[in-house]
């Protein structure tokens, strides 16, 4: 009998268990996201800010232009931000900088807008320093926007310390926040890097964040395809409760795109598009996102210190351009085009 009994434990005990910091069920999450509505809203920053510590950091942090922008949003139905920060700001003190991000959380929720915080950004420039920020280079898109962490530090195991503290501290404090709807955890890992270099980053920070137990999705979204992205990609869609992905090319690869990201039964939201030069515009990528219940999240509000309205390859202190590569509004709320502004609130349903 004891030899039967060790044997039954052997096998149960090499039995794979349930895993509570798993990914969601698509049962669960499918549920989530059928309650939620259509989700569709940008990429937030104020125009103020030239980067994400501009944006956060106490001296800079400016709730005035963020409650007046996000109003322009509302009026127009976005329902959804998508909002970058950095370790470096949590770092420095983070209580005030949680503090912050509540205070932008309550001014959120004042508009009916749920936020997507992404906590890691593998983008532009590498060397991100605390303190005044430089003022924009004239038609330079995104001139100092920050990589998240720092370049060197995307493989120095010896800060992983650090990051997981940050991870951990951010969940804990908001990881059950209604107004935030989910997290984004590392925005287009290897877009800087190998995305081999990238990868024991962004498992760590998936284990970290799932250890956290927050009630929100967790996602990294796919960006770019290619052999060399196949092990990372894989991992990302592997590991996230909702597939969320990037597409600022046609209609019809944005069409493709959808059917391939929903073949693996989960929600699926774009969170960035809009490149109006290429040809990814709302009045062909939004209809399409709405009639299949995929998410709408296009990069830019309002034209500001991130001059995103320039092309990216766009010569440095041109003028500006007669089609706008991303953003909608100016800052004096006038819209870039009117006919996109009817669109949108058409296919929202703001009156």
């Amino acid at each position: 009998m004891k030899t039967i009994f060790i044997a039954l434990a052997t096998i149960l005990f090499a039995l794979p268990r349930f895993d509570a910091n798993a990914v969601m069920s698509k049962e669960k999450v499918n549920a989530w996201y059928s309650k939620s509505g259509w989700l569709v809203g940008c990429n937030f920053i104020p125009s103020t800010a030239v980067n994400q510590l501009e944006m956060w950091q106490k001296e800079t942090y400016d709730p005035n232009t963020i409650d007046r922008e996000l109003g322009w949003a509302q009026g127009i139905g976005f329902n959804t931000v998508r909002v970058f920060l950095h370790y470096l700001v949590w770092q420095e003190n983070p209580e005030g900088f949680k503090e912050r991000m509540d205070d932008f959380l309550g001014i959120c929720a004042r508009h009916n807008i749920r936020v997507m915080f992404v906590l890691f950004d593998d983008c532009w420039y590498g060397n991100a320093q605390l303190g005044r920020q430089p003022e924009p280079d004239a038609g330079l898109h995104n001139s100092y926007w920050l990589q998240c962490p720092r370049y060197a530090e995307v493989s120095d195991k010896a800060m992983y310390p650090v990051f997981e503290r940050y991870v951990k501290d951010l969940l804990a404090r908001f990881g059950r926040d209604e107004r935030i709807l989910m997290w984004d955890l590392y925005n287009e890992p290897g877009n800087n890097h190998y995305p081999q270099e990238n990868l024991p980053l962004v498992k760590k920070v998936f284990e970290w964040a799932r250890h956290a137990k927050p009630s929100q999705p967790l996602t990294i979204g796919v960006w770019k395809w290619g052999p060399e992205y196949l092990e990372l990609n894989n991992f990302q869609i592997r590991n996230s409760d909702i597939i969320t992905f990037h597409n600022y090319s046609k209609y019809e690869n944005m069409k493709k795109d959808i059917a391939r990201y929903k073949s693996y039964g989960r929600p699926v939201i774009c969170t960035e598009y809009l490149a109006r030069g290429f040809d990814s515009r709302f009045e062909t990528h939004l209809p399409l996102l709405k009639a299949q219940n995929v998410g709408a999240i296009n990069w830019g509000l309002v034209y500001g210190k991130t001059q995103t309205i320039f092309p990216w390859d766009a010569p440095l202190d041109g003028p500006e351009p007669k089609v706008w590569h991303h953003d909608i509004f100016r800052k004096d709320g006038r819209p870039f085009d009117k006919g996109e502004i009817e669109l949108i609130k058409k296919l929202t349903a703001k009156k």
